[in-house]
């Protein structure tokens, strides 16, 4: 890439962001301190001019410089990252992806997270005018083992805490299609962990089927579920593509990185 010369006195200002946003990518995209004359080659910038703005971003600890000549990412965009995280809500994450979702299949969709040995429903997308819905209501709690969200956040739980589970609530079952017994949902599962998705087939309700896709934090951990429900007989299969690419829109805007935890 070709230098440019350095700065006039009267460089505009947004042109001096769009100088700092450059360096500061060029410093992420390495993790180990760079050189001044490696950074201003890969940036564009003449060396008096990377060297200035690198400069002023050490002043405010954006930037360190751990030897005479080179640098790196500072502490002070941890600090600020971690600001980030700590204000990032789930619900308020999901929000408008659920919203658009709901406006592509005309069908509920619900956010739930795990308290305990159940699920609870904390938002909805639904309308009104869409005709025969399945409506889940915020506040609402069911089993895990009965859920297609339940059976996500069972998946992820290590085999000895699922046993503890199915001792501690019995698997006690809510209709004739209910999982009841600990190898019946041990298998489940195991299907649930391959395919990254989780369905109830009229297991909690009778007439009522589900499909879900996990939501993921910037630790990969699992944090909430997305899932449809509507009438048996009007769940369809070309639903899931769109649940689980809603569910991922939503992991990255907590942090997740796609792939990272399968």
């Amino acid at each position: 890439m070709t230098k440019k010369d350095p700065d006039a006195p009267n460089t505009p200002t947004v042109q001096v962001i769009e100088r700092m946003f450059t360096l500061m990518d060029v410093l992420a995209s390495r993790e180990e301190a760079i050189s001044l004359k490696e950074i201003s080659e890969k940036a564009g910038l003449h060396p008096s001019t990377a060297h200035r703005i690198l400069n002023d971003l050490a002043t405010g600890r954006f930037v360190d410089r751990p030897q005479a000549g080179t640098y790196r990412l500072g502490m002070r965009l941890l600090e600020l990252g971690n600001m980030v995280k700590g204000r990032l809500n789930v619900r308020d994450a999901a929000l408008a992806p659920m919203r658009e979702l709901h406006r592509l299949i005309q069908q509920p969709v619900n956010l739930s997270m795990r308290q305990g040995d159940e699920i609870i429903y904390v938002e909805r997308a639904y309308s009104e005018r869409s005709g025969m819905q399945v409506v889940r209501a915020i506040g609402g709690r069911a089993p895990l083992h009965l859920t297609s969200v339940g059976k996500l956040f069972l998946a992820a739980d290590d085999p000895q805490r699922i046993r503890a589970y199915a001792t501690r609530t019995g698997l006690q079952g809510h209709t004739k299609n209910s999982i009841t017994s600990l190898d019946h949902l041990e298998r489940e599962l195991s299907k649930v962990r391959q395919y990254g998705q989780a369905s109830d087939n009229e297991e909690l309700e009778l007439g009522v089927r589900c499909m879900a896709a996990g939501i993921y934090d910037d630790q990969s951990k699992l944090v909430a579920g997305l899932s449809i429900s509507a009438p048996s007989g009007r769940l369809e299969d070309e639903w899931l593509p769109k649940l689980k690419e809603t569910a991922r829109q939503i992991s990255e805007t907590l942090g997740h990185k796609p792939g990272a935890n399968r």
